[in-house]
């Protein structure tokens, strides 16, 4: 309430409800529980706790409205953008907002500022500029992001600051994808706390309606609410997760450095005292020149077959790792509209069940490239757990069939994890063309597939492996199914999403 009785638009963050405290059924497990898990789980990076998430707050909101300490402003360099965030934040704090930011003379990237709150209920403002995003120079623009909270926080931390309300700081004319900033955002505050939480009491994220399901999706990987979310959140964690600060981890620039460049790491341990008489072939195998092999040696020996099993398997997870990288930052919503695959139930075994659709991939219009990486990008959390897939071959015709040279491309590609943890390939009402493919492909182009394979000619066949309720059917595959095998399964509706 203000002075003359009117009720006040600014929210007080001290009545907004925690993170923590907005899942109480699974916090309050019994003991006996937790200590299930824990022996029995293996644990996430971003363990449950209790105090940090109570210091947690998910508000949607304008940011502007906050009664904290701090709230954060993003802007661009000069620090006059016009944005929602920043045209809110100068219309409530008033006219002495500009005066002051004009002695600060701008702000680069990736910086933090700070002013006055002026006529806002917070007392002080924090300005930063977020990067504009390009794909090429993804790396970049997530270092310059980390930055931006970072520089907050510590900024919060020196001026003793017990409450701070973010903002996204990565605003949309600025080209950010939002989960990738929001992975950055969740985790750089979640390591903060976890190092300086006694310093700070609240952090309150501000989101608009557009951003709260994308933030209340991958809260729970970084700040678990309890045992079971903790466990649960744990395949869905990306590949990078930064440092112990939560700072993106970048391997090509990674120099690792020998207290003994002379001398084998097998050999540490002997006599210091031989001196000059140290084998110096090995200086080649250290620091600088252990930063990046030479890629044309490597692909040399790899042809006359003299890598070492240890060196391949490294090559192979650092060339994953870049197709992984571009899947997360491509834009694959036209592969996505294709519905050509997605996760379902699971099957008798428990295991997740993945639908491919044959005649949704129009093989001659698409980049298959881009369809490689959308694979990737859905499958890569899947296949850290065992998993099957359900491939309907159903009314395919010849520009839907993928080539065994893009098969074999993606196999080769993916971690070896989606082949250890794929049990079983159930593919549906197959061709006579189609089986000499498969077996031709699984016999002479890959190996340790052709056993998984199930040819299935009916969905009556697949039922003995996966429950009905458990596939969401495109309608065409059922229509197919009843007129060649009988109307059987006319009790189960398609999913109205397909």
């Amino acid at each position: 309430m203000d002075p003359l009785g009117a009720p006040s638009q600014f929210v007080d963050v001290d009545t907004l409800l925690s993170w923590g405290d907005s899942y109480e059924d699974e916090v309050n497990c019994s003991d006996s529980t937790a200590e299930a898990f824990q022996e029995d789980a293996s644990r996430s990076p971003f363990l449950y706790s209790r105090d940090i998430n109570g210091k947690v707050v998910l508000w949607k909101g304008d940011v502007a409205l906050l009664n904290c300490t701090a709230i954060v402003n993003t802007s661009n360099e000069s620090l006059t953008d016009k944005n929602p965030v920043s045209e809110s934040i100068f219309m409530l704090a008033g006219p002495d907002l500009k005066e002051d930011l004009q002695k600060l003379k701008g702000c680069r990237t990736g910086e933090a500022k700070l002013t006055k709150g002026f006529n806002l209920a917070a007392r002080f403002i924090i300005h930063t500029v977020g990067p504009k995003y390009k794909s090429r120079y993804r790396t970049a623009a997530e270092s310059s992001l980390y930055s931006c909270y970072r520089n907050v926080l510590q900024l919060a931390k020196e001026q003793s600051m017990s409450s701070v309300g973010f903002c996204v700081i990565n605003s949309a004319k600025r080209g950010y994808p939002l989960e990738d900033a929001t992975h950055i955002a969740l985790r750089t505050v979640r390591r903060f706390l976890e190092i300086h939480g006694e310093t700070i009491e609240k952090v309150v994220f501000a989101v608009s309606e557009l951003e709260e399901a994308t933030y209340q999706k991958l809260l729970p990987l970084y700040f678990p609410r309890s045992l079971k979310e903790e466990i649960r959140s744990l395949p869905y964690l990306p590949a990078d997760i930064g440092n112990a600060e939560g700072e993106p981890v970048v391997p090509e620039r990674q120099i690792r450095i020998s207290e003994k460049p002379g001398a084998s790491e097998d050999n540490e341990e002997e006599d210091e005292d031989e001196g000059l008489g140290v084998d110096l072939s090995f200086i080649g195998s250290h620091a600088f020149a252990r930063m990046e092999g030479d890629i044309d040696k490597q692909r040399k020996l790899i042809l006359q077959g003299q890598l070492s099993e240890a060196a391949l398997q490294k090559q192979h997870q650092r060339n994953y790792n870049r197709w992984l990288c571009q899947a997360r930052s491509e834009d694959l919503s036209d592969i996505a509209s294709l519905k050509a695959l997605y996760q379902t139930g699971v099957d008798n075994c428990g295991r997740t069940v993945m639908v491919v659709v044959g005649r949704n991939i129009p093989v001659t219009l698409i980049d298959m490239d881009k369809a490689l990486l959308y694979f990737i990008h859905v499958m890569d959390h899947i296949a850290v757990k065992e998993y099957v897939l359900v491939y309907f071959h159903t009314l395919t015709s010849d520009y839907n069939h993928l080539d065994s040279d893009f098969l074999k491309k993606l196999y080769d590609v993916v971690d070896i994890k989606y082949k250890r943890n794929l049990k079983a390939v159930y593919f549906v009402h197959p061709t006579f063309r189609s089986k000499v493919s498969t077996w031709f492909f699984t016999t002479f182009s890959v190996s340790g597939l052709k056993d998984k394979i199930h040819h299935v000619d009916s969905l009556q066949q697949l039922f003995s492996a996966i429950s009905p309720e458990q596939i969401d059917f495109p309608p065409f595959v059922l229509e197919y199914d009843a007129r060649e095998n009988g109307p059987y399964f006319a009790s189960y509706p398609p999913s109205p999403d397909l």
